[in-house]
């Protein structure tokens, strides 16, 4: 057994941004590297796609895969009120498949072996000097474990933690046929009397509809039902029918009729966690120790507002990358938390204030009624859609934009 072990410097299991990209860096570093690839070729990842400006201007390199590149935004409030953008900095969207063999194959190129086999973290043994894992092509053995395996990472379990239901997100979708007229707008929806949002991310052959709220609110049926009127009205309006998203209508029911039995016999439903995380989880959750380390959605890094995740999956991948590679990998733990945790921290502060009442009125309804009215406040959201804007100082941005002339 010993003489058929593989042995690496480390074993990356999870082979999504996170994973392929530290092990792209670490190869490229010097490192001996096993990335493991456990989701079935061609599956994709239930996800939205969308990769801010703030990570393209980051890694430009994101450019050269597949995807669509977006500088104008639909967004509409709880109430139905549309603000148009116009992006100063696009943003992606990227087909998952496209986007992670995009990236596995450059850690390939780089030097890292990829396995193509589902590791299962009960096959994992700790010994003295590191780790085994076992599976069919193995057995793997290195110094240090890394775990990229998602938001539901078994080795995050067994390594940091179980995270409670309060500090996980649902994100639930569909994903549809272009219209017709190949006229597909990219629209975010703030959902009306629920916490939480509703896209649609048309990418080069179909559309990623979805709506993510949080794990405490999650309510399947109500909220699929909210997903197929938002799917259907946004059909109509390529149709050029005048329709609100959120608004009843019994006039046009035939059309509504005919899209929704189009939609049941093409769409191809997808659903996952996302984490995110509350304030107090931040102060006490490890993402290393002896011997180990989490990256992106295993970690637990994901804005928990918008669920957004990929920007930070590429960030706690090269900031783990450069702190092994100068030799002090636990150094990771400081490092992350003084790059990206106040912006997380700060999020989770926001969560329920974003999406809780304001003079009235929900949050999100009076942000784009002042937006519309505002072209200060109008530019620092759109900065904040970007990536560009941040949490910690986003309500002084607002209050600053909101004091200047119109």
């Amino acid at each position: 057994m010993m003489a058929l072990m593989k042995k690496f410097d480390l074993l990356v299991v999870g082979a999504g941004p996170a994973g392929s990209f530290a092990a792209e860096l670490l190869a490229r570093g010097g490192a001996r590297v096993a990335l493991f690839d456990g989701r079935p070729e061609g599956e994709p990842k239930a996800c939205g796609g969308g990769v801010t400006a703030k990570a393209l201007k980051a890694w430009p390199q994101l450019l050269n895969a597949v995807g669509r590149t977006v500088s104008e935004l639909e967004l509409y409030s709880p109430g139905g009120k549309r603000l148009h953008l116009e992006l100063d900095e696009p943003f992606a969207i990227y087909s998952r498949v496209a986007f992670d063999s995009y990236l596995r194959d450059r850690a390939r190129e780089a030097g890292a072996e990829v396995v193509s086999e589902k590791i299962s973290a009960r096959k994992g043994r700790r010994t003295e000097t590191g780790w085994i894992l076992s599976g069919d092509k193995g057995p793997w053995t290195a110094a240090l474990l890394v775990g990229a395996d998602g938001a539901n990472s078994p080795i995050a379990k067994r390594l940091a933690g179980a995270l409670p239901p309060s500090d996980m997100e649902v994100a639930f979708g569909y994903r549809a046929p272009l219209p017709a007229n190949e006229e597909a707008p990219t629209v975010v929806a703030f959902l009306p009397r629920w916490i939480g949002y509703a896209w649609a991310f048309p990418r080069l052959d179909h559309i990623s509809f979805g709506i993510a709220t949080t794990q405490d609110a999650f309510e399947h049926q109500p909220l699929d039902d909210l997903l197929w009127q938002f799917m259907i009205a946004y059909y109509k309006q390529r149709e050029g029918s005048k329709v609100k998203f959120w608004a009843h209508s019994k006039k046009d029911m035939k059309d509504t009729v005919r899209i929704r039995d189009y939609l049941q016999a093409t769409a191809e439903r997808y659903a996952a966690r996302i984490p995110g995380l509350a304030d107090k989880t931040w102060e006490s959750r490890k993402v290393c120790g002896e011997g180990w380390a989490l990256l992106g959605d295993a970690a637990g890094f994901a804005d928990p507002v918008t669920g957004e995740g990929i920007y930070y999956a590429l960030r706690s991948a090269q900031l783990f990358a450069e702190c092994y590679l100068s030799g002090n990998p636990l150094s990771y733990e400081r490092v992350w938390r003084e790059d990206f945790g106040g912006e997380l921290r700060r999020a989770a502060q926001m969560r329920r204030r974003f999406y809780g009442n304001f003079w009235g009125a929900p949050f999100t309804e009076r942000m784009i009624e002042f937006a519309r009215g505002h072209r200060g406040v109008k530019r620092v959201l759109g900065d904040l859609v970007a990536g560009e804007q941040g949490y910690v100082n986003l309500k002084k941005k607002l209050v600053r934009s909101a004091l200047r002339p119109l």
